[in-house]
């Protein structure tokens, strides 16, 4: 009887062989040969999987994404009954890929995002992922900041310098404007660690003051 093939098994292995090599060598170093070795799989097991190499690299892209989104998520159900700030902390700080653990992580996602602004198939998707983020975090940035009370909300900027009144009411929060400087500013982030512009700590001071002025 054949032997059955876990397609999706292998696929995964690939993925991973994908992103160690773009580690070590970036990804212009990933050939479909130095694939197959790494994964210890033929040559042409890595082509029954993937017509082309493109396909390959989508698909590589999407399993980093699956990753940081597992380990998002896997952080969040061991405290189910957290805040949404602090939800958004944990969710924020992971995007950030800001821990030691997560280097290696950070290289392969930044060589990802510098092929994608010259392929349109590793942009499209990555695009999607973002946007799947934003809505995440503007979904949490707006539990956070209902949960801080009227105060934050209806806030009103004080009179004029010898006016009267109470002063008109300030702007109230735009979620998807927040999500979107806080997702630009985690993904500055992982580039500044990355090229030892800022320690991980210092970002990590930058992610929480802002967090903490986010949620007030």
């Amino acid at each position: 009887m054949p032997r059955q093939v876990d397609h999706a098994g292998r696929r995964r292995l690939i993925a991973e062989a994908v992103c160690e090599l773009a580690d070590e060598h970036g990804l212009e170093g990933v050939s479909l040969r130095d694939v197959a070795a790494r994964a210890q799989v033929s040559m042409g097991a890595v082509q029954r999987c993937f017509r082309t190499k493109e396909e390959m690299l989508v698909f590589a892209l999407g399993h980093i994404g699956e990753v940081i989104g597992e380990r998002v998520q896997a952080r969040l159900v061991r405290s189910p009954a957290q805040s949404a700030r602090t939800a958004l902390g944990y969710a924020a700080t992971e995007v950030a890929l800001l821990r030691e653990e997560h280097r290696a992580e950070a290289r392969v996602w930044l060589a990802f995002v510098a092929q994608a602004a010259v392929s349109e198939a590793l942009a499209t998707p990555l695009r999607a992922n973002y946007a799947e983020l934003q809505e995440a975090f503007a979904r949490l940035i707006a539990e956070a900041h209902a949960d801080a009370g009227p105060a934050t909300g209806a806030a009103t900027e004080a009179p004029a310098e010898g006016g009267a009144g109470s002063g008109r009411p300030v702007e109230s929060l735009d979620a998807h404007r927040e999500a979107r400087t806080l997702l630009a500013l985690a993904d500055g982030l992982t580039t500044h660690v990355l090229i030892g512009h800022l320690s991980r700590q210092a970002a990590q001071d930058v992610l929480h003051a802002h967090l903490g002025r986010l949620c007030e």
